[in-house]
């Protein structure tokens, strides 16, 4: 390999690095004066719905403990670690 091709390949590498580096360059300065220009504005938090529990829907608050304990007794859990949500009589 002579000289001048290692100098020619050394320069076209030294450039195309250059021009790597100049457009990321400008794009980070765009991206800047976008977020200058516009700034994220956060959405409002959506209302959270939660469906009726079992008491909206006619059952007494004593039958939905009743349930919740023999749920969790027979789980081996706590009641803070699951939620009846829907009752169904058979």
């Amino acid at each position: 390999m002579d000289a001048s091709q290692l100098i020619n390949s050394i320069v076209v590498s030294v450039i195309a690095l250059s021009v790597i580096f100049l457009v990321l360059t400008i794009l980070i300065f765009t991206i800047k004066i976008l977020v200058f220009l516009s700034p994220y504005k956060a959405p409002p938090p959506a209302a959270v719905k939660t469906p009726p529990g079992p008491a909206a829907r006619g059952l007494d608050r004593t039958h939905i403990a009743i349930i919740t304990s023999t749920m969790t007794t027979y789980l081996g859990k706590s009641p803070n670690e699951f939620q009846i949500s829907n009752i169904k009589q058979l």
